[in-house]
């Protein structure tokens, strides 16, 4: 199996592991773990097992100009991002959160084209505009809350948020990955990460009733730590090694499907009318906005 197969398997996994997340990582808040609580457990469970896995492989010093694209990718990549899915998912539902997500590729496309000096052609422009009035539908005129899901509208917005963040990530640390080791770059980006978020996480972190969470709450933290945070950044940046970030992020249109599928089996959400609507128009739009335009002979 060649490394590029390995990178797509690679990219598909996480999008499948983000996709059950939506409703694992749902299912214990706010009761058991409030949202920036949980992140603080993130960073610092997977900045633990990066740093682990970084004394298996050779000594590597990040070179001084390098630190401050790092830190980038640390505020939008292990902070801001995170913080503002979590709190959505706490003011959404499982579905919304799965669906909104998928804008992340035409985002991407947008960034790409302000970072990286991109051209966005016709077919992507109307793209992006059709998948812009897919998330907007959902914003503005989906439900304004429901069973613990007290502000959609909210929610969907920090949604949206979290995608620009990660879109931002995917096209800053591209570059480093090709530089460096991954093992490395991961464990000082979590690092940084804990610094960032410390201050805005600790007090809803202290909350937590360590002694009388029931197992499945246990549980579901560990999958959360280990599996959506420790993982899915391990399978992402060796999947950017071998592919574009446009290419990488492609992947998230597996995630409503995953997510929707698991979110209607365990009776977490349910689907009507208007969500099926607003998730055609988005894919509709993701699908023109990453569009390869056809070369003309």
């Amino acid at each position: 199996m060649n490394q590029r197969t390995l990178a797509i398997l690679a990219a598909l996994a996480t999008t499948i592991i983000y996709g059950i997340n939506h409703t694992v990582a749902k299912g214990v808040m706010p009761i058991y773990v409030k949202p920036f609580g949980f992140i603080l457990l993130r960073v610092i469970g997977a900045a633990i097992l990066f740093w682990i896995a970084s004394f298996f492989i050779p000594k590597e010093k990040i070179d001084k100009q390098d630190w401050p694209k790092l830190i980038l990718c640390s505020i939008f990549g292990m902070a801001i991002n995170m913080l503002g899915f979590f709190k959505g998912l706490e003011l959404s539902t499982p579905i919304n959160s799965a669906v909104l997500i998928t804008v992340t590729p035409i985002i991407t496309v947008i960034l790409s084209a302000f970072l990286i000096k991109e051209k966005i052609k016709l077919l992507k422009a109307t793209g992006i505009i059709i998948g812009f009035i897919g998330a907007v539908t959902l914003i503005l005129f989906g439900a304004k809350s429901a069973q613990n899901a007290p502000n959609i509208p909210l929610g969907n917005i920090l949604f949206i948020v979290n995608c620009v963040c990660y879109g931002t990530y995917l096209i800053l640390v591209k570059k480093l990955i090709e530089k460096y080791h991954l093992f490395r770059l991961m464990k000082w980006m979590f690092t940084i990460g804990i610094v960032i978020n410390l201050p805005i996480t600790f007090s809803e972190a202290s909350q937590i009733q360590w002694v009388s969470l029931p197992i499945h709450a246990i549980a579901s933290i560990g999958f959360v730590i280990f599996c959506t945070t420790f993982l899915t950044y391990l399978f992402n940046g060796f999947a950017l090694t071998q592919l574009k970030a446009s290419t990488v992020s492609a992947f998230v249109y597996v995630q409503p499907l995953i997510g929707i599928i698991f979110a209607l089996v365990t009776g977490k959400d349910t689907l009507n009318t208007l969500k099926i609507g607003a998730t055609l128009l988005i894919f509709i739009g993701v699908y023109l906005a990453t569009k390869k335009p056809k070369l003309n002979l």
